[in-house]
């Protein structure tokens, strides 16, 4: 393990992104799709994904959650309002 280049193209609501990490969070999907997104904004998101691994190929991501990537993993991320 450690540190090998494995670099995967994750889709952010139909964005190619380069990702470095074998796991993305919740967190971390909002802030590729709304850059200015921090954990204390008032808005709250909904994260669903498919074409995921094997075992979980679809689902949604809750806050404070993680999903391993795989290469052309598609994200969708919507407003779902105020928290």
């Amino acid at each position: 393990m450690g540190n090998d280049k494995n670099i995967v193209t994750i889709i952010v609501e139909g964005t190619p992104h380069e990702w470095p990490k074998v796991e993305i969070t919740y967190e971390e999907v909002v802030t590729l799709e709304v850059p200015g997104y921090t954990a204390n904004s008032n808005i709250t998101y909904s994260v669903g994904y498919e074409r995921g691994q094997g075992n979980k190929p679809e689902g949604t991501l809750s806050p404070g959650a993680s999903v391993k990537v795989k290469e052309r993993m598609v994200f969708r991320v919507s407003e779902t309002g105020q928290s």
